[in-house]
C-alpha cells in the first residue's frame, strides 16, 4: 500500500530530543524530528507540537509501505491538531510496517515488538509534555488502522480512543482489552485492499487474513457494553460517488462509543484527504466529511477523566 509515494516529503525542523529540557507551550505550532531505542533498534518518528500546551497526544500511524511524514501529508491532522491544541507523533514502522498481529508484514516476520515500541514513546512523550493519563489517543490507516485496533486491544489501559481508517483486525488476532475503549472507525464497502466483508488482504509482505468491518465493529460494541442498535445518520450526498452512513452506539460502558463511518463505493483512502492514487487503483475519496476533523473532536470528547 505504498501511498506515500504519491505524497510530497514536508521540511522537518532540528531535532530536539535528549536536550533534557522540559517542554513548554509554543507560540507557533513546530515540527521535531526524534529517535527512539526500542527493541535494539533506532526507530524514528515525526512530532508536531501545537502553538498551546497540549490537552492530548495522538499517535497517527502510516499505512505500509509508508512513512510517518507522509502520513502527516495524507491526513493534514496537524490542521487540526494546531485548532484543538493536540500533540500528534508520525512515528515510523519498521521497513515501513507494522507489527499488527497479521503476520505478513516485515515487522511482524522479523517480531517487532511495536506494542511496546509505541507504548513507550507515549510515556517520554507524556513526560516531556504534561499530558494526563486518559489524554492518549491512536489512529491510522491502512496497516496503521490495524495497528490502532491491537493497541487498544493490548494496552486499553494507555490508549482511552481510537479511529481506524481503511484497517479492521487479523483473523485469528486476540483482543482482550482490559478495559472499555471508545472506536471510531471508517471503511469503504468498495475498498480493494482491506475487503469490507473481510478475507484476503495483499499488502506489504505477503497475503493475510482480515476479519469484517461489521465484525469488528460488534466486537468493540460487545468489549464496550454497548445496549440497544446504533443510531443511523445519512450524511448529505456531495455528488462524488461515495455515500456515508454514520451508525452510533451511545449507550456503552463508562462513557465510551463506538462509531462507524459507512462510505458506500468508498475506496482505500482517507475521508477528506488526498486522493493519492487514482481512482482506478484505490477507489475513491469520500469528500462527505473530514476524517481528520471527526476524529479529533471524537477524542477530545473521550478523554478519561
Amino acid at each position: 500500500m505504498p501511498y506515500e509515494r504519491w505524497i510530497s516529503l514536508a521540511v522537518l525542523a532540528v531535532c530536539l530530543v535528549g536536550c533534557g529540557v522540559r517542554h513548554v507551550s509554543a507560540a507557533s505550532p513546530r515540527d521535531v524530528s526524534g529517535t527512539f531505542r526500542s527493541g535494539g533498534m533506532d526507530r524514528t518518528y515525526t512530532l508536531h507540537v501545537p502553538p498551546g500546551d497540549p490537552v492530548g497526544l495522538v499517535v497517527n500511524l502510516h499505512g505500509g509501505g509508508g512513512t510517518g511524514i507522509g502520513q502527516r501529508n495524507l491526513t493534514d491532522f496537524d490542521t487540526v491538531a494546531d485548532a484543538n491544541n493536540l500533540l500528534v507523533v508520525y512515528p515510523d514502522g519498521y521497513d515501513k510496517s507494522w507489527n499488527d498481529g497479521r503476520g505478513a508484514s516485515p515487522a511482524s516476520r522479523r517480531h517487532v515488538d511495536d506494542v511496546g515500541f509505541l507504548v513507550a514513546l507515549v510515556a517520554k512523550l507524556q513526560s516531556d509534555y504534561n499530558i494526563a493519563p486518559g489524554h492518549v489517543f491512536a489512529t491510522g490507516m491502512s496497516n496503521g488502522g490495524f495497528m490502532s485496533n491491537k493497541l487498544a486491544c493490548d494496552r486499553a489501559d494507555v490508549f482511552a480512543a481510537i479511529a481506524p481508517v481503511a484497517g479492521t483486525v487479523g483473523v485469528g488476532v486476540a483482543c482482550n482489552p482490559s478495559r472499555p475503549v471508545s472506536v471510531l472507525q471508517a471503511h469503504g464497502t468498495a475498498d480493494p485492499v482491506v475487503p469490507f466483508n473481510g478475507g484476503k488482504v495483499r499488502g506489504r509482505g505477503g497475503v493475510s487474513h482480515s476479519i469484517s468491518v461489521s465484525s469488528m465493529v460488534d466486537r468493540w460494541r460487545s468489549v464496550d457494553g454497548c445496549q440497544g442498535n446504533p443510531s443511523k445518520q445519512e450524511l448529505p450526498d456531495v455528488g462524488d460517488g461515495t455515500f456515508v452512513r454514520r451508525f452510533d452506539s451511545t449507550a456503552c460502558a463508562d462513557s465510551t462509543e463506538v462509531v462507524f463511518y459507512q462510505i458506500e463505493n468508498g475506496g482505500h483512502t482517507w475521508p477528506g484527504g488526498k486522493q493519492y492514487l487514482p481512482r482506478a487503483i484505490i477507489g475513491p475519496t469520500t469528500r462527505a466529511f473530514d476524517a481528520s476533523e471527526a476524529i479529533a473532536q471524537f477524542f477530545l470528547a473521550h478523554a478519561r477523566d
